[in-house]
Parts: structure tokens; sequence; C-alpha cells
């Protein structure tokens, strides 16, 4: 990661890490759930948090992992607040549990980071059958977020403080299929493709934010909503790749992001003060970026939310 060590207007770039890009930001009385935070990313996002004050919830399928993370984490920082709670992004009556379960909790919500995800698996359905990429990586997270938005509301007004959502994209977004949605084709087996199938789910990632944001600020909420791209990282997200998987690793320590790394601009959205009020964009290298046409577009932001809302509502 020599080559992009260059400072961007944040006065971070791709290779700070996560504690750098949060360094003396006191979270403190705040309230995140991280997706996924058993490993990669996830789990150093909710470490990073934890260490800065904030109390986590990790919503984990495994939640044997979980455990093992928290009290890894709890041994590091005995001042952690840590909660893991069983969520499975591909199944909506798994996410609907999750949710009940938080709310019934009456703990406030501040952060919300929908980082899980899964990358390239052969074709394969979800609970709902639904494509598998689409209900883990999209589908999960915006069920998650359309069942939790009251309480981040109610918490930004008891509070004063500004809520945040943080959907974790990809640069692959740019990779998808010509129509960039498939609206009538999401589980059409003959045509898929699993790489086009995963930048299908991250640019929805982004306009499920973009459209969220709008919708937010409509509304006067004091909740902001954005899309990250953490950079290509050596992650059980290559799983899939076969003997591509040995590859990236190898070469991952020379030209890649590491998990420290990799996790920053998560943070930085998450919690940096440069942001307040920042709604509808995206990031990268801990700096804005500029996104595809297509993650841009009002019309199938709109469209995909309607969509959307009907795959929940059935």
């Amino acid at each position: 990661m020599w080559l992009f060590m260059r400072n961007g207007p944040s006065g971070f770039s791709s290779v700070s890490t996560a504690e750098e890009v949060t360094n003396g930001i006191d979270a403190s009385g705040l309230t995140a759930i991280v997706t996924g935070a058993s490993s990669g990313i996830g789990l150093e996002t909710a470490r990073v948090l934890a260490k800065r004050g904030v109390h986590v919830v990790m919503g984990i399928r495994n939640t044997g992992a979980g455990e093992k993370v928290k009290q890894g984490i709890i041994k590091e920082n005995p001042a952690a607040k840590i909660d893991v709670v069983q969520l499975d992004l591909s199944s909506m009556l798994s996410v609907r549990n999750f949710a009940s379960h938080f709310t019934s909790s009456g703990l406030p919500l501040s952060i919300l980071i929908n980082n899980a995800g899964i990358m390239v698996p052969p074709y394969t359905l979800s609970p709902d059958n639904i494509e598998l990429q689409f209900a883990t990586n999209y589908l999960g997270h915006f069920l998650l977020t359309h069942l939790l938005l009251d309480t981040m509301k109610k918490t930004a007004r008891d509070t004063k403080r500004e809520g945040r959502i943080v959907n974790l994209s990809s640069v692959a977004h740019r990779n998808t299929y010509k129509e960039g949605i498939r609206f009538d084709k999401i589980n059409d087996e003959k045509s898929y493709s699993k790489f086009r199938a995963y930048g299908q789910s991250k640019l929805a990632n982004i306009l499920h934010a973009n459209e969220l944001a709008r919708r937010l600020k409509e509304e006067g909420a004091d909740i902001t909503a954005n899309s990250v791209h953490p950079g290509v990282i050596t992650t059980n997200l290559f799983r899939h790749l076969g003997i591509f998987e040995g590859l990236v690793s190898s070469v991952g320590r020379l030209v890649l992001k590491d998990v420290q790394q990799g996790a920053s601009t998560t943070c930085y959205v998450a919690l940096h003060p440069q942001l307040k009020g920042v709604s509808g964009q995206y990031f990268s290298n801990n700096n804005l970026d500029k996104a595809d046409a297509k993650a841009t577009d009002k019309d199938l932001a709109a469209k995909l939310w309607d969509y959307t809302m009907n795959l929940i509502n059935k």
C-alpha cells in the first residue's frame, strides 16, 4: 500500500488505520450496531468503536465465534461494552428477530454499520428464495435499517446527537449488469454472473444510502446515510474464489490493504466530526469519492426503494 500514501483533503489516506482516523474522538454514550463483526473489517470496526467508548452490538450469524471476538476485545480493553446477538442477513425472519430483540432491549441507537457481506458464491437462493448476494449484502441490510430507523430517530431527538448510517459498498459496484439492477431477473440462474451479481448488490447499497439520505433530509431527521468502499482487503470474503484465494492472500501483503486500514473509512464516516451533516455521499480511502453514474441515478434509487419495500412486505 506504499503506492497510495498521499493524504487527501480529510487529512487521511488509504494507509490510515481505523485507530488513526478516530484518534482523540470520545464517543462514549453512543450505541452502534455492526453487522458481520466476527472477522475482518467488521471485527476491527467493532474493536475500534469500543476503544472510543461506543457500546457495540455485534450482529453475527455464528454467535459462538462472536463470543470469542467479544472476549478478545474485552481482554484488550476491559472497559469495552460489547453485546453479541444472532443475525443472519440472508434471512428476513432472522433480521426481524434481531430488530425485535434490539428494540425490546430499550437501548438507544446512534450508529448503524451495515457491514456484513458475501462475495461471488455459486448461484444460491436465500431462505426467502432470493439470490443470495442480493439478499445478504443488500436486502437484509435494507430491512434492518427500515426496522431500526424509528429507534435511531428517537435517539437523535433525545440525545441531540446526529445519528449515522454507514453502508459498506465496494468499487465493484461499477461492475454490475448493464441494467444496473435487474429487477425482473434477480433470481435468474441461467444468466447469473457471480461477479456481476456481487456488483449489483454493492450498487444497491449505494442507491439505498442515497435514497435514504434524501428521505431523511426531507423529513428533517438528524441522521445521515453514506456509503463506503473499504478498499480491497485480504479477508475471508474471497473464500469462494478457489485457487485465486491463495494468490490474493499471497500478493495481498504487497498491494492490498490490511484489516486495520480496511476498517478506517467505515470508522471515519461513522465517528469523525468533519462529517457532521454530510449525507448521501460515497467515500473511499477516508475521503469523498465519485461513484459510478448508475449509483447517483435518482430515478434508479427511487425504483429500487419501491421494489425493495414490496419484497420486504410480501
